[in-house]
């Protein structure tokens, strides 16, 4: 989006994306293994984190993850936890990016339902839409899937 700001022309870039898939398992143990923060086998992004085993996540927590496309570690901020329902994070990790990852588990007749979405902004979006794009496109499915196996 092309802005003016000051009589300057300035860019802005704003992506939202979100997947959805239904599973089999429970809500809790979706639930479960998702604020498990010390476990991220099932993630197809982050490869290991710097969280102690059995730390769960909590409004206001900041902790480093590594992911599988460089070793350099990134800082995630957990910004709203509702229980079994809902888990938000933002992404510090460079200037010129905001990224926000949001989960959302719910239970319905036909299994549970697990919401996976990522928000960008900043001039570096595209790029780094780019890069993730195809990871984002399965952590939703990987989470069902790795509760599924606990079931």
């Amino acid at each position: 989006m092309l802005m003016t700001f000051k009589g300057k022309l300035s860019c802005a870039f704003f992506l939202y994306k979100r997947y959805r898939v239904v599973s089999t398992a429970p809500v809790d143990v979706l639930w479960q293994k998702l604020i498990n923060l010390a476990d991220v086998s099932w993630h197809p992004l982050f490869s290991q984190t710097n969280v102690p085993l059995g730390l769960i996540a909590k409004p206001g927590l900041i902790y480093q993850v590594v992911t599988r496309l460089t070793p350099i570690p990134i800082r995630l901020f957990v910004e709203n936890v509702r229980p079994g329902e809902l888990l938000s994070m933002r992404v510090l990790a460079i200037p010129g990016i905001e990224q926000k990852i949001t989960y959302q588990v719910e239970s319905t007749l036909c299994g549970s339902y697990i919401s996976y979405s990522v928000t960008l902004r900043g001039w570096l979006s595209p790029l780094i839409w780019w890069l993730i794009k195809p990871y984002s496109a399965r952590v939703a499915s990987e989470l069902a899937s790795a509760a599924e196996r606990l079931t």
